[in-house]
């Protein structure tokens, strides 16, 4: 009887988070900072994941500036499975470059792919999902992850469910892209359409055949990855023919495209953590509403949120829904429901090429 093939993860951590600066930086981004509890979120998601898969089978693919930083966050992982990126290219090459390595070893290895900044609330619900999600894949089709809504949210896509395949597992009907306020409020009421997660899952073999079928381009570059990679050159012709690949999202390249698509819908307190709002979301609350990173005190104060360096004092008087951030080298502040829009900052001190961005 053949073995049982071998269950991969590949975190994906190449981003830059710039709805959390100031605390998110270029250097040391949101995916390397505890946002969410005291452990980064890189962290987190490698380390609830690990009954399912070891060190030794989780890939993370990130930024070439950040290689050294994740290699320092995850030393447990092998050196060679930190897979740096040149440059950014979207999920699609991220994700066909890393199931192009599984494949070398196992063409018929399953492949779970997560987001390194995503927070979780029940952890025990979410592994059973990413369970059900690897079987799902099994016979070769792509499974994605549905977050069952909880509100008629507009920052999301969605997905509309099909005929249930199996327990747990629908037929994927569409993909739909974020809705106004209108339309998601009719989702919502109507059932049968689930938050898009961006976690994935499928056979090394399975994906690498659709980028083949919908994205030829991605498919002769990685072909030419793995020829390099045979010849022991793989550094080399990734850096100078990584910029060549289409930039593009798994989802808009393969999954809107692909046939035989599914999806597991999942409730297990999830969250993208899309921006301050979300971390004033998550935390821990006084009676009005103010949380607090740090040294906070609020008077007259309700529903702010509050960080600074450790020793230093935030106070709030007679304010109401703001965001306070304090770094040793920036101050935020804006209005909660603004907080969307801080990668403005971002975009400003680039234009200006500020060190701070």
């Amino acid at each position: 009887m053949p073995e049982a093939p071998l269950d991969w993860a590949v975190v994906m951590a190449g981003g830059i988070g710039s709805r959390f600066w100031p605390a998110s930086r270029r250097a040391r981004p949101k995916q390397l900072l505890p946002l969410a509890g005291e452990r980064s979120l890189l962290r987190s998601t490698v380390e609830r994941i690990r009954e399912l898969v070891p060190p030794e089978r989780t890939l993370v693919v990130t930024s070439a500036a950040l290689a050294e930083a994740t290699r320092a966050e995850l030393p447990e992982l092998p050196p060679a499975n930190v897979l740096a990126e040149p440059l950014g290219r979207n999920t699609a090459p991220c994700v066909g470059w890393a199931a192009a390595h599984v494949r070398r070893s196992d063409a018929s290895a399953r492949i779970m792919v997560l987001p390194a900044d995503h927070h979780i609330g029940d952890e025990a619900a979410y592994r059973e999902v990413l369970r059900r999600g690897l079987g799902a894949c099994e016979g070769g089709a792509l499974v994605t992850v549905g977050i069952e809504p909880t509100r008629p949210e507009t920052g999301y896509g969605y997905i509309e469910t099909g005929e249930a395949e199996a327990e747990g597992v629908h037929a994927v009907r569409r993909f739909v892209e974020k809705p106004n306020r209108r339309r998601a409020e009719q989702f919502l009421a109507a059932g049968g359409f689930l938050w898009n997660s961006g976690m994935f899952f499928f056979r090394a073999d399975a994906i690498l055949a659709a980028i083949e079928a919908h994205l030829p381009g991605l498919a002769t570059g990685l072909a030419a990855f793995d020829e390099a990679a045979a010849r022991g050159q793989e550094s080399a012709a990734v850096e100078g023919g990584y910029a060549d690949l289409p930039n593009v999202s798994l989802d808009h390249g393969i999954m809107e495209k692909a046939q035989d698509v599914r999806v597991v819908p999942g409730s297990f307190g999830w969250s993208d953590l899309g921006s301050w709002t979300t971390a004033w979301e998550l935390a821990d609350k006084d009676a009005e509403g103010n949380a607090s990173a740090s040294d906070a005190l609020f008077v007259d104060a309700h529903g702010n949120y509050a960080s600074a360096p450790a020793g230093k004092l935030v106070a709030l008087v007679g304010v109401e829904g703001l965001v306070i951030v304090d770094t040793p080298d920036a101050l935020l502040v804006v209005p909660r429901e603004r907080a969307q829009e801080v990668k403005a900052v971002v975009s400003a001190l680039a234009a200006q090429d500020d060190p701070r961005r």
